[in-house]
């Protein structure tokens, strides 16, 4: 708009206004806008694992070039919703351009995305993988992992507790066991067709099931039809078909889904209850969620797996074997926090050949060297000094603790490891006793001469100067990476529901990543 003589002019426009040629929509879009980028991967792509995925036979399908396209973009531009990307590609020139005026439906997309796709994302992913160390964007040497909880499409008031579960199920069969010996009175009747075998021995509190009930429900079934007028076994038997049978096994199918979690949701049964970081309410409530672990170099995400467990140390021989099945080999460092210190995962490493630069527990107290120690911090385990020769270890107050016994422990993945236990047979009368310990046998501690190897070796690893420089960068490698993840793309909350459509929604999400990290 500009201004001749104090007279305002408008820039001339005409709707309905008729063109020679259809506009090419290439033309209005920048060279180097993400859209090329995707579109270019997708076309180089080999699609040998997504066209297998197709049946054939029946109409045609939309070419899943097209629909990968069409996911990657929506994703990277924070559209997650079925019915959002089919309107996209109705109005967006940007998606118009990407699925050549291609115009698939909701219905297809989700289809697409929860089954085609479901299929066959791994193989998707580590073409995208190859693509960027072919361009020299990844070396695939240095590995750095963390883990986020990531909310499910789930409610969270629908959670099942497996101490409820138990409880609920102890009760319950405390009941059943109740009603076999009023049944076992007033069926007097049964001794003659089942012998000395009475009805209170289909089983203790411990054996009952749904079965064994249902086998009780026939025979006064069975029974009735010769007595009908017996109003007792008539309310035993309504009583077991309207409210235990369905019960019994109502608590059989959760014991059946825990897996060996504690909990999960009625909506999303794969989901375990996990605390989340992003806690507005500040009430440590417990909300379903599923474990996202990733790996990243130079901020593309180039590993990635889904887990139930709410801590991290237990998903990292399971993520590494992924990341493994889709490379073929596994990267030459790998660098991650406190979280993944257990023994279970250093002897994984090591077998792996993997240099770990992996910290533990302690790890940050112990090069606090000028840190003013706390009163009971000196009485602490780690500052107990050993004698080797005796197998001894010596309080502050010069006190023994001499080797008791060997116990085993073992992880939630069934890792077995040996814990010497050292006690202590003198702390009567110890001036320091209630800083000490509160047993009343004495101070014991546990050693793990296997794992303090293993934490001395990632000692002097992470003080080297290649250890502070991984150190470093791992704040900037997969930390940002998640804040671009959960900020940028504003992705807290799963949209799909079951782990197996999870771990392709965020397979989605990795791709579009790294999408965005590419074009910029």
């Amino acid at each position: 708009m500009v201004k001749a003589n104090n007279k305002v002019i408008f820039k001339r426009y005409e709707m309905g206004q008729v063109m020679l040629l259809p506009p090419n929509l290439g033309e209005l879009i920048p060279e180097k806008h993400m859209v090329r980028v995707i579109n270019q991967l997708v076309e180089e792509m080999d699609m040998g694992a997504l066209v297998r995925q197709y049946k054939g036979g029946g109409t045609s399908s939309y070419h899943p070039k097209v629909m990968l396209k069409t996911l990657i973009y929506a994703y990277a531009k924070q559209i997650y919703s079925s019915r959002q990307i089919a309107n996209a590609l109705r109005e967006n020139i940007h998606f118009m351009w990407l699925s050549a005026g291609n115009r698939p439906d909701f219905r297809t997309i989700n289809r697409f995305r929860g089954q085609i796709l479901r299929g066959c994302i791994q193989e998707v992913f580590t073409e995208v993988l190859q693509y960027l160390a072919a361009a020299r964007l990844i070396k695939l040497e240095h590995y750095f992992v963390d883990g986020t909880k990531i909310e499910a499409n789930a409610n969270k008031y629908s959670f099942v507790w497996k101490k409820s579960t138990g409880k609920y199920k102890a009760n319950l069969q405390r009941k059943v066991k109740e009603l076999f010996e009023e049944i076992d009175m007033i069926n007097q009747a049964e001794d003659e067709e089942y012998g000395d075998r009475d009805l209170e021995e289909l089983g203790d509190e411990s054996e009952i099931d749904s079965n064994s009930l249902k086998e009780l429900a026939q025979r006064l079934s069975e029974k009735l039809n010769h007595h009908a007028e017996d109003k007792k076994t008539k309310k035993a038997l309504k009583k077991l078909e309207t409210d235990f049978i369905p019960r019994l096994e109502k608590y059989e199918s959760y014991e059946a889904t825990f897996e060996g979690r504690n909990s999960f949701s009625k909506t999303d049964k794969d989901a375990t209850f996990m605390r989340m970081k992003d806690d507005h309410m500040r009430n440590r409530e417990l909300k379903p969620g599923y474990n996202v672990q990733i790996g990243t170099e130079g901020q593309f995400i180039i590993g990635y797996s889904i887990h139930q467990s709410s801590t991290d140390s237990p998903c990292l021989i399971e993520h590494l074997e992924q990341v493994k099945e889709n490379l073929g080999f596994l990267p030459k460092k790998l660098i991650a926090d406190a979280g993944y210190g257990s023994e279970e995962n250093y002897l994984q490493l090591e077998e792996e050949g993997i240099e770990a630069f992996v910290k533990y527990n302690t790890f940050h107290l112990e090069q606090k060297k000028h840190r003013k120690t706390k009163e009971k911090e000196k009485y602490y385990a780690r500052n107990f000094s050993y004698d080797k020769d005796k197998d001894e270890f010596i309080c502050p107050q010069g006190k023994r603790l001499r080797y008791d016994r060997t116990i085993i422990r073992k992880s939630d993945n069934g890792f077995s490891s040996e814990r010497r236990v050292y006690q202590c047979r003198h702390c009567e009368g110890c001036p320091v006793r209630a800083l000490c310990t509160q047993s009343i046998s004495g101070r014991s501690l546990q050693h793990s001469p296997r794992l303090n190897a293993f934490r001395k070796q990632a000692t002097e690893r992470l003080v080297s100067q290649e250890g502070k420089a991984l150190r470093s960068r791992r704040l900037t490698e997969v930390e940002a990476v998640f804040g671009l993840l959960k900020n940028n793309l504003k992705f807290r909350r799963f949209h799909l529901r079951g782990k197996e459509k999870v771990i392709t929604e965020w397979g989605l999400v990795s791709i579009a990543h790294n999408m965005i990290k590419m074009a910029a």
